[in-house]
């Protein structure tokens, strides 16, 4: 398997500790939107990241990609099959991927990538509305229902975990801490999460390269 992408990216960082859960090997080739690279593009025709290719198959987007993997390899189950469960795994990759996503991007894109990749100037306002407005609703909202177990969905590891702990890599990597004292649950949550061996190692290179 060949999966195209960049981790700085929570779709594809989200993919690859996916991958790395279900004990599954991919070549990972550094790819973007403005690549020229025809194989990336036969794999994903907009430009849209990942995009995988298990021989002659290939798809682009995230929850695509998770969902051909789980069918394909459906051991060890990272999508609940209870439709309950499945129902909530989906609605929490949708709530990570649409409205948090939404939101961290608009701080991490001005404060990082703009003047660290494109140098250009970052829109800090807007960076600090996301911040002070939007960020606080999302993760009042994770405090409330993060269970004791520590995982969102069954008691256990989901993809719901792996979707909802993503984006926060790209928080962590704009300067923004999470408050122990505010959000305690959340804080431990995440920290737990990011710290297991699927997401470890990715974060520990993306702060090397950043750092550089």
């Amino acid at each position: 398997m060949i999966l195209y992408g960049a981790s700085m990216s929570p779709f594809v960082r989200k993919t690859m500790a996916y991958l790395a859960e279900k004990g599954l090997e991919a070549d990972f080739v550094p790819e973007g939107p403005g690549s020229a690279n025809p194989d990336f593009h036969a794999a994903s025709p907009f430009g849209k990241i990942p995009a995988l290719r298990d021989g002659e198959f290939a798809i682009s987007d995230s929850t695509a990609i998770i969902t051909y993997l789980e069918a394909k390899y459906p051991e060890p189950s990272l999508i609940p099959a209870s439709p309950e469960s499945r129902a909530r795994t989906v609605w929490y990759e949708e709530f990570a991927d649409t409205i948090l996503v939404g939101k961290l991007v608009v701080i991490f894109a001005n404060r990082v990538f703009l003047p660290r990749f494109m140098g250009k100037e970052g829109d800090l306002a807007a960076a600090a509305k996301a911040e002070t407005e939007d960020l606080p609703r999302m993760l009042d909202y994770l405090e409330g229902i993060i269970p004791k177990s520590g995982f969102l969905v069954d008691d256990r590891l989901t993809l719901a975990d792996l979707a909802v702990a993503s984006p926060f890599v790209n928080m962590d990597h704009a300067g923004i801490e999470l408050d122990w004292a505010s959000h305690p649950k959340t804080t431990a949550y995440i920290n737990a999460i990011l710290a297991r061996p699927s997401f470890a190692p990715i974060v520990a290179r993306e702060k090397a390269f950043l750092a550089r």
